[in-house]
């Protein structure tokens, strides 16, 4: 089992880690330049990810309502890991303007790309169907609360007055949850999409991830990833340890079992997803920091992944 579990994290981390220095190295042979970045890093946000978003959800049928333990679950532990983080933020990172990339990188998971391929991995169509569902909530939560830290990180901390209609006009006019509520939306009329569309859509969705991770790579400060600033560092380890250990015994004593409590740790358990890098970036904050953040998990969680599949199945917990 131990060999398994390894090769397991193994066949689906390492490919984003070769992404990303791909990234590194275009970087270092000038063939990606910031003018390059951030016009790609717009085109990944504004259409590229929306468009896999609503497809990854739109041809899946999701009925929510047949595990809505599950889906109430995953709201309610996101919502409670973001308030946590929020407090911690006020204590433990000085710059008020890096508290929101701080707070989206230790709760925001990769579940639309790593964590639906574990969930593949681990547990075949019913994990797909119960990450679908999972990960509908769950990342239009990431994607709204993630707006609502950064915008208040960027206007200077919660003691700054915050304007509603900003706040509410930057939620509603997020790409990523138009995509997401659109596809949902569309599921529940049980409507079929025509292939062309469905082909046309694979095209674009399929630029989201490499894209992303490419310019991930390339905004990478290698220099600064471990400098005497620790925000990296403190994120970094409440989305590897803290986040996955409370979301897995929470679920745990709530009475999940099997394949469901398996992806809830899966699901948290991913790396800080490549999105949190594109909005950081797009909404004008600390980019290196979330690009920093992101390469830490998506090595670290490797392991952590790893070590928890094992223990868990060890214990006869998934």
């Amino acid at each position: 089992m131990s060999w398994e579990t390894w090769n397991f994290a193994f066949s689906v981390t390492v490919p984003n880690l070769l992404m990303m220095l791909l990234g590194v190295f275009l970087r270092y042979r000038r063939l990606m330049d910031d003018r390059f970045i951030d016009g790609t890093s717009k085109l990944v946000f504004n259409l590229a990810l929306p468009c896999l978003l609503f497809f990854s959800i739109a041809t899946n049928h999701p009925h929510i309502l047949a595990n809505l333990p599950l889906v109430m679950y995953g709201a309610l532990g996101t919502v409670a890991t973001f308030l946590m983080l929020e407090i911690a933020a006020l204590w433990l990172v000085k710059e008020p303007r890096e508290r929101g990339v701080f707070v989206q990188g230790g709760f925001r998971a990769n579940t639309a790309i790593v964590g639906l391929a574990y969930a593949m991995t681990a547990y075949g169509d019913e994990g797909v169907a119960l990450g679908s569902l999972y990960l509908t909530v769950t990342v239009i939560l990431f994607n709204v609360l993630s707006v609502i830290t950064l915008t208040r990180s960027l206007q200077g901390g919660p003691d700054k007055k915050i304007s509603r209609l900003s706040l509410l006009r930057g939620i509603v006019t997020n790409p990523l949850i138009i995509g997401l509520v659109c596809g949902l939306a569309y599921a529940q009329t049980g409507l079929g999409i025509p292939q062309v569309i469905v082909q046309t859509g694979s095209y674009i969705s399929g630029l989201s991830l490499p894209l992303a991770l490419l310019c991930t790579g390339a905004s990478l400060d290698l220099r600064a990833m471990f400098r005497s600033s620790n925000v990296a560092a403190l994120s970094s380890a409440a989305k590897l340890f803290v986040v996955p250990v409370l979301m897995t015994m929470g679920g745990w004593l709530c009475g999940f079992e099997g394949a469901a409590l398996g992806i809830i740790f899966l699901f948290s358990a991913t790396p800080t997803a490549s999105g949190s890098y594109v909005m950081t970036r797009a909404m004008g904050g600390n980019a290196t920091l979330a690009a920093n953040i992101i390469a830490i998990t998506t090595v670290g969680s490797f392991f952590t992944t790893a070590l928890g599949i094992y223990f868990l199945r060890s214990w006869g917990a998934i």
